[in-house]
């Protein structure tokens, strides 16, 4: 059997204002990705959104980091650099954004926490219709799972409920499908039976699901 270890997923997603200067919005980008040097943090990567999947809400850029437990989240949370970027970097240059915050698994070793440049990352975001009872909950989580065996395209898959869903305008589950590159994850779209049939098991417990593709940069 395989071993795994548990660490905290923490993705943000940001649209740009239409009137940004870019300077501004590299300068963004670059004071992000400085925040990997906080020592909290296991992983962190920021950059531009690939492609929006579905229709709404749309974004543009992306940051997901890695932690090793609540706690390390919310000193990063707290850390005076990170404040520092908030107000002086990112303020300025969003109209909007949205945060995700998870307990996933993923394998045993660094390799397994860190996805390294290149890797292509699928990121789901799915809000639940009202009034629906808890006992739906464990049939979408396994519908998700299913997934690794289906799609070996997916180097890794995690999935989890937000835990911090005021940030989150009400969706609830996330998931994050990497690949080893934008190859094997065009190579899924080629399957769009395959993954119309997995939805259809799911798709009426749904108020709305949007997601965007992303690259991790080189450092």
């Amino acid at each position: 059997m395989s071993s795994s270890q548990t660490v905290i997923e923490h993705a943000v997603l940001f649209k740009i204002r239409e009137d940004c200067d870019p300077t501004k919005v590299h300068d963004m980008v670059t004071a992000l990705n400085s925040l990997a040097s906080i020592v909290d943090v296991l992983y962190l990567t920021a950059g531009p959104v690939l492609r929006n999947r579905y229709s709404s809400p749309y974004f543009t850029y992306a940051l997901h980091s890695r932690f090793r437990t609540k706690d390390n989240l919310e000193a990063y949370m707290d850390h005076p650099h990170r404040d520092s970027v908030v107000n002086k970097s990112v303020i300025p240059a969003i109209d909007d954004f949205l945060a995700f915050d998870w307990v996933a698994e993923v394998g045993d070793g660094d390799d397994a926490v860190v996805p390294p440049p290149g890797s292509a990352i699928r990121a789901t975001f799915m809000k639940l219709k009202e009034n629906l009872g808890d006992e739906v909950k464990p049939k979408i989580l396994e519908v998700i799972e299913e997934a690794k065996g289906i799609f070996p395209q997916i180097k890794q898959l995690t999935f989890g409920e937000n835990f911090t869903p005021e940030k989150a305008k009400g969706y609830w589950l996330t998931t994050l499908a990497i690949f080893p590159g934008i190859g094997e994850m065009e190579e899924l779209n080629s399957k769009e039976e395959l993954v119309a049939a997995q939805m259809t098991k799911v798709e009426d417990y749904f108020e709305s699901v949007f997601g965007i593709d992303y690259v991790v940069p080189a450092p």
